[in-house]
């Protein structure tokens, strides 16, 4: 049975399905009407930094520490999301008391991805001037990494691509993308493409199926490698 030229809440239900049912990301739900929807979503990852065994006082720091980084009104959309994609990928500096030595709070486990907690959220609305929707949003730990603008077949991935774009921009909302490492965009006639905040829409790359696990190491494979050139 062919999918293309089917309804866009067709494949939105699709991904969904795949994330939640093959890859066993937790489904967070539908958030049109959730007040208070975050790139760093504080419960989520206070649970996460909890089980890896962290006191409250570092898991205060360490989130603190994440929220001034990603929102850091004096610098650029670009210059926030490379200090905070340092913190995701070396973890963050805490000092709980003078004197003490410096310890560091991992955000993400790098090296054994299937033991972060991955989540998937859909219609999340993005409070501000203007509201606006990303289709579905993709969360590591409670962080917010990866967002999907999906289309029926009959309209070109472009305007997803164009849709991204369009939200990073400071009168709508920027402030969402200081954590958000991929980009994603597509439909049934055209497959899936990515790319990163800022990335022009010819720039764009064509993605593959794959498993959690390969998915998770795909990632940090990925960011490694970004951040190995740009440092």
């Amino acid at each position: 049975m062919t999918t293309v030229g089917s309804p866009e809440r067709n494949t939105q239900n699709r991904i969904i399905s795949l994330f939640r049912d093959e890859l066993h990301y937790e489904y967070l739900g539908d958030w049109t009407d959730r007040t208070g929807n975050s790139n760093i979503e504080e419960r989520l990852l206070t649970n996460y930094l909890e089980k890896n065994g962290y006191t409250s006082a570092q898991i205060n720091v360490a989130i603190y520490k994440l929220r001034t980084e990603a929102n850091n009104h004096s610098r650029s959309l670009y210059e926030n999301n490379k200090a905070v994609y340092s913190l995701l990928r070396y973890g963050v500096p805490v000092k709980i008391e003078a004197g003490k030595v410096t310890e560091t709070v991992y955000l993400f486990n790098w090296k054994y991805p299937e033991k972060n907690d991955f989540a998937i959220a859909e219609e999340v609305t993005l409070p501000g001037d203007h509201d606006r929707r990303p289709d579905v949003v993709l969360y590591v730990n409670g962080i917010a990494i990866g967002i999907l603008e999906l289309k029926n077949s009959r309209v070109t991935i472009g305007d997803g691509i164009r849709q991204s774009l369009s939200n990073q921009q400071p009168e709508f909302h920027e402030w969402f993308f200081s954590t958000v490492q991929f980009i994603y965009a597509g439909n049934d006639s055209e497959g899936l493409q990515y790319g990163t905040i800022g990335t022009p829409e010819k720039y764009f790359l064509h993605g593959r199926k794959t498993n959690r696990t390969t998915a998770g190491l795909s990632w940090i494979n990925t960011c490694s490698r970004f951040v190995t050139k740009n440092d």
